[in-house]
C-alpha cells in the first residue's frame, strides 16, 4: 500500500483559524493600518524642540547653509598637504592623470 498526498487548494477559502474581526487585537491592528495609511503613526521617542542638541543640530544646519566648515582648519604647511599640493601639481601638468607604480621598463630584444 502506498499513501500519496495530494495537494488539493480551493481558491479563496484559507487554511488554519480563523480571525475574529471583533477582537481587541484585530481591533488595534485595524486602527494601526489605518493611521499608518494616513501617515499619522508616531514611533520612537518624541524630540524635544527645546534640548541641547536639538540647539546645536540646528546652528550645524544654518552654518552648512552658509558654507561654514565643520571642524579643524586645515593647515597648508604641513608635510600630508604639502605632498598633496605636489600630487596635484604633477597632476596637472599631465593632463589629470598621474601614472601610478613602478616606470616601464624598455624591452631589449636580441637578435641571434
Amino acid at each position: 500500500m502506498s499513501n500519496s498526498v495530494k495537494n488539493s487548494e480551493v481558491k479563496g477559502v484559507k487554511t488554519g483559524r480563523p480571525v475574529n474581526p471583533n477582537s481587541a487585537r484585530q481591533i488595534r491592528l485595524a486602527e494601526l493600518e489605518a493611521k499608518r495609511s494616513n501617515g499619522e503613526l508616531r514611533r520612537g521617542r518624541p524630540v524635544d524642540s527645546t534640548s541641547e542638541r536639538q540647539f546645536r543640530l540646528k546652528i550645524q544646519a544654518i552654518n552648512k547653509a552658509l558654507g561654514v566648515g565643520q571642524g579643524r582648519p586645515v593647515n597648508p604647511n604641513s608635510a600630508r598637504q604639502m605632498r598633496l599640493a605636489e600630487l596635484e601639481a604633477k597632476k596637472a601638468a599631465n593632463g589629470g592623470v598621474i601614472k601610478r607604480g613602478r616606470p616601464a621598463v624598455a624591452k631589449v630584444e636580441e637578435v641571434a
